[in-house]
């Protein structure tokens, strides 16, 4: 409240002088006693914390026109970005009411209304808003941002598409990554209804936007891995690991699985082998180790993990080998390794998985577009000790 008061007061002090000069020039003399007594009254309110009814009378007292028309603007944005809606809400709501308003002035504070119903949470006014400035050939960067922010979070993807488009075409400023994005959502939304030919068109219309979109390699994939296409599925989550390796663990397990499909595990060897010399994170010496006490292996899996941790200590590798220990244990032994085991299990508990190289959200599942920032494909697997 005390900063609210310090911000107010250089308003207050404006707002006194411009008044007093606006009636002056209206009415002589003969009107300072009113103008006093209503920036007196609005001091009254500041001094006893009651900031809400000052601005009223602040506002109030200041006649918008070419001198004051800003400072309106200002204090409006300024309440927005402080978390206070309503009053930013008020201030432009009183600036667009006025009709003295120049077309430039009003179309401003259109924009500035429109973030602040954004702001607020409703988007279908500010939609509105933002449509209006589109018509008015007005502030057309800033009302199509928009706009797509708004298209994104209604999850209208087609919308956001086209928006997206004339977003490029007054910036010169390419969306294809972003939009590629939008053609996945619409494709796991078909995917989910079981609608192929929608599904093969969203990825194809993603390719079209940004040729190395993992997103929608991984969405052929799982397509083909669906449909029974084992090898051509294997090709595109191989693709992803080209596209962008930090990706890999929300592949492997399905190449493993097509290649156990196709009864051709020694090709998954080979892979194994080779990302092994790509990647520095746990998840294919896991899948190696595994690979390894598939084919009876035991003794080998183990001295291979111990060899891995040497180089690559995580906590996901030392659980993995004390639970194989247990299974060759008995007595105190046992007991020992069962509460290391647990140990090593509370190191793990409730840590997060992924993390966004933007903002650091961090989460448990894997997010194409990030809670936090809202920001497209900038969540990836957490690489660590005690992550990947």
């Amino acid at each position: 409240m005390t900063e609210l008061i310090w911000l107010l007061l250089p308003v207050a002090a404006a707002s006194g002088w411009m008044a007093a000069r606006s009636s002056f020039r209206r009415e002589g003399k003969r009107s300072g006693f009113d103008v006093s007594s209503e920036y007196f009254k609005g001091l009254n309110y500041l001094l006893n914390e009651q900031p809400d009814k000052a601005i009223e009378v602040f506002i109030k007292m200041v006649e918008v026109d070419n001198d004051t028309v800003e400072t309106h603007l200002a204090l409006g944005s300024l309440f927005r970005r402080r978390g206070e809606v309503d009053r930013a809400i008020r201030i432009h709501q009183n600036l667009i009411a006025r009709p003295t308003l120049n077309s430039e002035q009003r179309s401003h504070a259109l924009l500035e209304l429109g973030e602040d119903y954004m702001k607020a949470g409703l988007l279908d006014r500010a939609e509105n808003l933002f449509q209006e400035l589109l018509e008015l050939n007005s502030h057309l960067p800033d009302a199509l941002r928009n706009l797509i922010d708004i298209y994104q979070q209604e999850q209208e993807w087609e919308k956001a598409i086209e928006t997206c488009s004339q977003y490029e075409k007054i910036t010169g400023k390419s969306c294809g990554e972003i939009v590629a994005q939008y053609c996945c959502e619409m494709g796991e939304k078909a995917m989910h209804e079981g609608d192929q030919l929608k599904l093969h068109a969203c990825i194809e219309q993603a390719f079209r936007h940004d040729k190395n979109c993992v997103r929608a390699s991984i969405l052929q994939g799982q397509k083909d891995q669906r449909e029974g296409q084992y090898d051509k599925a294997i090709q595109n989550y191989e693709k992803v690991i080209s596209q962008d390796i930090d990706y890999l663990p929300e592949v492997i397990d399905e190449i493993r699985e097509c290649y156990l499909k196709l009864a051709r595990p020694e090709e998954m060897d080979r892979l194994l082998d080779k990302i092994l010399t790509l990647y520095d994170g746990i998840t294919p010496i896991l899948y190696k180790a595994e690979q390894l006490l598939g084919q009876g292996h035991g003794r080998q899996a183990m001295e291979f993990m111990v060899e891995q941790l040497r180089h690559k200590p995580s906590v996901k590798g030392l659980k993995w080998l004390v639970e194989q220990s247990l299974n060759r244990s008995e007595g105190k032994a046992r007991e020992n390794l069962n509460i290391l085991r647990d140990l090593v299990a509370t190191l793990l508990d409730d840590k997060p998985v992924y993390e966004c190289l933007q903002c650091g959200f961090s989460g448990k599942s894997m997010h194409w577009q990030c809670p936090g920032c809202k920001q497209w494909n900038c969540v990836k697997p957490i690489k660590g000790v005690q992550a990947e």
